[in-house]
C-alpha cells in the first residue's frame, strides 16, 4: 500500500501549521499513521538552510540564489522523508512545498515559472502531492496574524514577512492561480473563519482521497 502527500499553502499567517497539527490529531485518530514536516525544513541540512531563507539577518538574496537554497532544502526532504514514509504507506502531511515556490518566487519575485517548475521536476521526480490545501485569506489578515506571532515567538524566521504588502498581494494572487489551475489536486479554503469550521473543511476535503488510497 503506498501512502498518500499532503501538502499545507497560503501565504503567511494562513493558519497553516495550526490545521496542519489539528488534521493530523484527527488522521491518527482514524488509525493512520502520520508524518508532519515542513519546508524548508525537515532534515539536518534542511534546518540549516531554512535559518538563512527565513532569518531577517540575510538579508536580500539575488532570486535565483534563493530558488536553489529552497530547492535544495526541498531534494533533501522528498529524499530523506516524504518519499521513503509514502513508500510505507503513511500519510505525509508537510508545510510549504514546490506551490509555494511558484507563489513566491515566481509570482512574487517575477521569476519565470516555466524554469521553476523544471527546476521543481528534477527536484521532486515523482514525489508530487496527492492533495494540495491553499489557506485563503486577505493579505493585511495574514500579516496581522503574523504580526502576533512573532511579538510571542520573535523574529527568527521574519525575512519575507518585511517584504512589502505588494509582494504579498502578488503571492496571495499566485496560490489563486495555482487553485483555479489545478481544481482536482488544489482546494482552496477561506481561512478567515472559526478555526475549527476550517479544520472541518479541512478533513472534508482530504478524506475524499483516503478511502481510495486504503483499499
Amino acid at each position: 500500500m503506498t501512502g498518500v502527500f499532503i501538502t499545507f499553502e497560503g501565504i503567511e499567517g494562513s493558519g497553516k501549521s495550526t490545521q496542519i497539527n489539528l488534521l493530523a490529531d484527527r488522521l491518527r485518530a482514524d488509525g493512520w499513521q502520520v508524518v508532519v514536516t515542513r519546508e524548508p525544513g525537515g532534515t539536518p541540512a534542511g534546518q540549516a538552510l531554512r535559518k538563512i531563507l527565513l532569518d531577517p539577518a540575510t538579508g536580500s538574496l539575488d532570486s535565483l540564489t534563493e530558488l536553489l537554497l529552497f530547492s535544495a532544502a526541498r531534494r533533501e526532504l522528498v529524499s530523506k522523508i516524504i518519499a521513503p514514509a509514502v513508500s510505507a504507506g503513511q500519510i505525509v502531511l508537510c508545510d510549504r512545498f514546490a506551490d509555494s515556490t511558484v507563489a513566491y518566487q515566481g509570482y512574487g519575485r517575477g521569476m519565470d515559472i516555466s524554469s521553476i517548475k523544471s527546476i521543481t521536476q528534477m527536484v521532486c521526480g515523482d514525489a508530487w502531492p496527492d492533495k494540495t490545501i491553499i489557506l485563503d485569506l486577505p493579505v493585511e489578515d495574514g500579516l496581522k496574524r503574523a504580526s502576533a506571532r512573532f511579538a510571542v515567538e520573535g523574529h527568527a524566521e521574519a525575512r519575507f514577512e518585511y517584504e512589502g504588502v505588494k509582494f504579498h498581494i502578488r503571492v496571495r494572487e499566485g496560490f489563486q492561480k495555482i487553485a483555479q489551475a489545478e481544481p482536482e489536486r488544489v482546494t482552496l479554503i477561506g481561512a478567515t473563519g472559526d478555526v475549527e469550521d476550517v479544520a472541518l473543511s479541512v478533513y472534508e476535503s482530504v478524506k475524499r482521497i483516503l478511502p481510495a488510497r486504503n483499499a
